[in-house]
């Protein structure tokens, strides 16, 4: 099996290409070959499938064998990959389908032959509490009280085709992780569990988050989650529709377009090698 590790800001993945359609074991191999000690080590595993309405299907696997409905530094590395292994000639505009967020089309910006630089369209956020999903029945599940071990957060919830929890701290980058991020992805809340975003706005235009991924833990960068925490920091009034989200990896630009209502990420991806995995 012949496979190629990649990242978006330190966000990893093992990429699989050649796979006509997803194998009946692909959750079991999600588990085997991210394991950090015992296989090659990622936070996901990427099956780059075909399509007959886009010009790939992208299908990921957490960690854990769960499968997401969606992940913005997975789409940026299938983009990438197929620029970068001539899969699309010098076609710039590709467009890859996603279990969660449909179609989208993700655009290259190309420096020496390679993708330095990758924008997508992430589509537009989701707000409505049971669509989220949450099992709160509102319109917009914004500044909302969670509680979870005798201690208080207020949240707001976006789907960008996977669901999020986005919390404002006072200092994202010096916060524990480890001991509310469980405790909140699998809060009752949440009925298909929750990525968990804590968040620090240092302007308008800036701010830092760190991530519990639902189903990987802590992760050093998520696409989705960065345009979760722009949406939710615009909706609260303490940041502008566009901004740079600083994640443990690196930075990404989050755009909500007002007149389309659509949001748009645009950051890097990185192959780090290639190889085979023996039987």
């Amino acid at each position: 099996m012949n496979f190629t590790k990649m990242h978006g800001l330190g966000n990893d993945f093992i990429m699989l290409y050649g796979y006509q359609e997803l194998p009946d074991e692909a959750g079991e191999l999600a588990i085997r070959l991210c394991n950090r000690h015992f296989g090659i080590g990622a936070d996901g595993l990427v099956f780059i499938l075909p399509s007959a309405e886009a010009d790939f299907q992208m299908r990921i696997f957490n960690s854990d064998g769960s499968e997401p409905e969606q992940c913005g530094n997975a789409i940026r590395c299938v983009a990438k990959y197929v620029y970068d292994h001539g899969l699309v000639g010098e076609q710039t505009s590709i467009q890859i389908a996603t279990l969660g967020g449909g179609i989208q089309t993700v655009t290259i910006r190309a420096e020496a032959g390679k993708a330095a630089a990758v924008r997508v369209d992430m589509g537009e956020p989701v707000l409505n509490g049971l669509d989220i999903p949450t099992v709160l029945d509102q319109a917009l599940v914004k500044d909302e009280a969670i509680e979870v071990d005798g201690e208080t957060f207020r949240f707001t919830a976006v789907s960008m085709g996977n669901p999020h929890c986005v919390i404002l701290v006072e200092d994202a980058l010096h916060f524990d992780l480890h001991t509310w991020g469980p405790k909140l992805e699998n809060h009752p809340l949440f009925p298909k569990r929750t990525n968990v975003e804590f968040m620090t706005v240092r302007n308008r235009n800036y701010i830092d988050m760190r991530v519990w991924e639902r189903g990987a833990g802590p992760t050093l960068a998520c696409g989705t989650g960065a345009c979760a925490t722009v949406v939710a920091a615009a909706l609260n009034g303490i940041s502008d529709r566009s901004a740079t989200v600083s994640l443990a990896g690196g930075e990404l630009l989050i755009e909500w377009d007002e007149a389309s209502n659509r949001v748009f990420m645009t950051g890097p991806a990185a192959e780090v090698y290639s190889g085979k995995l023996s039987e």
